[in-house]
Order: C-alpha cells, then structure tokens, then sequence
C-alpha cells in the first residue's frame, strides 16, 4: 500500500510539473499564502487540528530565504521569503501541507510551491516565514512531521489518494 501511495504521489508530481511548470500559476496557486509569525497558521501541536495516525512523511526540514527572494519557483510565482511556502521533491505543487516541528510541538500550514530541497536526506525546505514560525532560529535543521491538508484554513487531513 505504501508503495502504491508513493508511487502516485510520484506520477501526481511529474504530471504536474509537465502541466505548471511552463505556465505561471493558477489563479488557486496565486492565493496569497503570507501570514503573520503569531498569527492564526502557527498551531501548537497539543490540538487544535485532528491529526491522522500515520504521517504523510517525516524526516529532515531546512529553510531558504534571502538569497532565492524574488526568484522564480518551479510553480512560477517569485519566491518570497516572507510567505508560508515549502520546496517538496514530490508532493505535487498548490498542495497544503502542515508541517510540525517535533523537537517543540509548533505546527505551521504551508503551500508547496517549488521543488527541492536538493541537499540529501532533507525531505522540505520551507520559507523563512515558515521556519521562523517553527522556532527553527537556533538550529538551521529540524525533525519534522508532514500531515496533508485541504486548505491553509482547513485542518482535515488528506489522504494521498484524494489529491486526484
């Protein structure tokens, strides 16, 4: 089972990458993600969200931030530092994603907007924004859960099956 979700989450990615990659973004991908660090998008992990029981994929996080502002991602809209993005190899681009910081609990939704993170053994590479709002300050890595979501603004967890 395992196999057959990474593998579509794979196809899902290509796919996606063969349809957006040329083209600028969708009028869905053009939403402003930018939040305020202490605003409503950081969540502490003790509940406000239900959680699945199994992680879409936990592993290694790392932030990018000043040198890539401005720059196009694989989406096509500039990167800006200051929004709630992520780079993800796989998970296809437009997708929500909660990422939770295990080492303090903090949680933060964020929209897959590029691709990446290109150091091995990384899994997300998350904007400043986003880092800062996990208390990634005095560690520049960090172990981190990725749930799936509908929407920055809905909590419910997806399933790699419904991202068809």
């Amino acid at each position: 089972m395992r196999r057959i979700a990474h593998g579509l989450a794979v196809l899902l990615a290509v796919a996606s990458l063969g349809a957006g990659a040329a083209s600028g973004p969708t009028s869905s991908e053009a939403a402003n993600t930018r939040g305020d660090v202490n605003g409503p998008q950081t969540q502490p992990a003790s509940g406000k969200h239900k959680k699945s029981s199994k992680p879409y994929q936990v592993g290694l996080a790392s932030w990018y931030g000043e040198d890539f502002d401005g720059k196009a991602t694989a989406s096509g809209e500039p990167y800006d530092m200051l929004d709630f993005t992520a780079a993800h190899l796989t998970i296809p681009l437009g997708t929500y994603v909660r990422v939770t910081n295990l080492r303090n609990g903090r949680s933060v939704v964020v929209k897959v907007n590029d691709r990446g993170p290109i150091v091995p053994g990384r899994i997300i590479d998350l904007s400043y924004n986003a880092a800062r709002s996990l208390n990634f300050s005095s560690r520049g890595v960090q172990q981190v859960r990725l749930d799936l979501v509908s929407s920055p603004n809905q909590p419910e967890i997806r399933t790699v099956a419904s991202l068809r």
